[in-house]
Formats: C-alpha cells, structure tokens, sequence
C-alpha cells in the first residue's frame, strides 16, 4: 500500500463530480504497491489510533494525494512526507505552500538520509506499500532512535509477525527485533475493500511504541529489561538472522561457524550457552523470546554485545 485516496472520487480514478479544483488522480500503479485508501471511517479511525501530539515530528513514507497527510498536519508540530511517485507531487507541493509545516521529499525513502531529517522524526506514520513495509520499520528501529512511536497500516500477515509469539509459525527475526526494541500497542484489522484498488489480501493498522525501561511493558507481556543500545542492538540483530536463515536447524547447527568483527563461534559454543541459560542444546531460533535472544548473544560473547 501506499499513501491515501479520497473518498467520494469517481469511478476510474477521477475527481469526484463537480470538483474542477484538483487535476485527475493518478491511477494506482503496481510498481510501487500502490493500494490508496479511500474508506473515510477508518482513515479518521487510524488517525486517532495514531495519537499524534503537538510537540511531534511525523514521518509520512507514501503521502499520495495527501488524504493522511491533511490530518496529521492539524494534529502535529511538523510532517516529513515522503513521495517516489512523481505524479503526486503538485497536489502535495500545493499543500506544502500553503502549508510550512509540511516538508515534502520526493523519492524513495529507502535510499534517503532519513537520519538527516530536521527536526529529526519522532512518529512514523503511513500507510506502507507491502514491499517496503519490513526494510522501513527496521531502518526506524536501528537508525531512528529518534522515534518513540509508529503507527503503520501494513499486510495483515506482517501485522501479525511484528508481535508473533514464540514457537508459533508466525514467529521470525522481524518478531524478535521489534520486540526487542518496542511494545505492542493495538493492532486493528482493515478490510480490503477499504482500498482503491482492492489488495487481495487483509490488512492491520498497527500501532507499538519504543520500549524505554524496565517495567514498561503492556498487559499480557512479559516483563522484561531495558532495550540495548543501537550497537548491540545491530549487533543481536545479525545473530538472531543468521539463526532464523535456518530456522528448521537447531542453533547448535545454525550458528556454528558463525563469525562477527574476527571472532567465530563453535558449534559447542552455542550448544553450551543454551545448557548453561537452562535451554534446550537442540533449541530452534522460533523457541527464544526476545529476552532470550539478547541473553544468548551477550553469553556467548557475540562481538558487539554487552557481557
């Protein structure tokens, strides 16, 4: 998905009736995953959902014709809205002047500095295309230390995998990493026909926020430490992908042989750390929580962690 659509426009893609004021809206384009949405109840249900305040800075990746990036101007100091599809622009750049708190970026957010941004973000919020859902959601949680919150209308399965439970089969290196780092918050099913055009999947807009200290963690979460700083952050992250590149193997065979910054872990290694935190030595990455997974690496001196 990407950016948002309005709700009373015409069949194929033009204004609605009578509105001679906006040139025709560009038509959905597969390329960039583009599903706009056009539901106008669950649009003003996401934006309360996403609980944008005065003092913050909202990044938008996909502002499209502006349907969300209007709201969240209202509501917050300033919006970073980010939009690869050319054709969009002149509605967004009229915006933008009218507008200052509004800064609009053309291109792709993947390959832009976002740690650059000023004032640095401190929101993400938007409706993101399925393909570049996963890669937007880690680069803001390793290079934006700067967001304390996401509110994110993304593919059901995803939404799903994001807060996945151990030992189940939704259950991956994304669930580990965002849990890790943030806490769930809500998570609220969109159906498809509130898109234009219609995905042929479910969606969620889901809403988590940066975990901050001990003892912040949510109802029906396990209690848990403080979040490791953005280097050993990066570094866990590099295990725990490794380990879930081969999920069906036991850690043992997984990571054996696994190398960071010169050091390389044995076999024995990974099968003795397990015993000694009392887990399995037959233990497969989707059986650790992500406490877990931070333990592990930090006894088994992983380069980067904190023993």
């Amino acid at each position: 998905m990407s950016g948002s659509g309005r709700r009373h426009a015409a069949p194929g893609g033009g204004p609605a009736a009578g509105d001679r004021s906006r040139p025709p809206r560009p038509h959905a384009m597969k390329r960039y995953g583009q599903n706009h949405l056009v539901d106008a109840n669950v649009l003003r249900a996401i934006v309360d959902q996403a609980a944008v305040g005065p003092e913050d800075v909202v990044l938008e990746v996909g502002a499209a014709g502006g349907m969300l990036t209007r709201p969240l101007l209202e509501r917050a100091r300033l919006v970073h809205a980010f939009e690869i599809d050319r054709r969009w622009l002149p509605r967004l750049e009229t915006l933008s002047a009218a507008d200052p708190r509004l800064r609009l970026h053309a291109g792709d957010a993947l390959k832009a500095d976002l740690a650059g941004l000023d004032p640095p973000p401190t929101a993400l919020v938007a409706n993101l295309a399925y393909n570049i859902a996963i890669p937007l959601i880690m680069i803001s949680l390793f290079d934006l230390p700067s967001v304390r919150r996401w509110a994110v209308m993304v593919q059901r399965e995803l939404g799903e995998r994001l807060f996945a439970r151990p030992s189940t089969k939704a259950y991956a290196a994304v669930s580990v990493l965002t849990q890790l780092a943030c806490r769930l918050e809500k998570s609220r099913p969109v159906p498809a026909a509130a898109f234009r055009p219609k995905p042929r999947v479910e969606s969620s807009f889901v809403t988590f926020v940066r975990r901050e200290a001990p003892g912040g963690e949510s109802a029906g979460e396990p209690a848990g430490e403080a979040p490791p700083a953005p280097p050993e952050y990066a570094a866990v992250a590099q295990l725990v992908r490794l380990g879930f590149g081969q999920r069906r193997k036991t850690l043992g065979n997984s990571l054996g042989g696994a190398a960071r910054a010169g050091v390389t872990v044995s076999r024995d290694d990974v099968r003795r750390v397990l015993a000694e935190l009392g887990l399995s030595e037959a233990a497969r990455p989707e059986e650790l929580t992500p406490p877990q997974w931070l333990t592990f690496a930090r006894e088994l001196r992983w380069p980067g962690t904190t023993p």
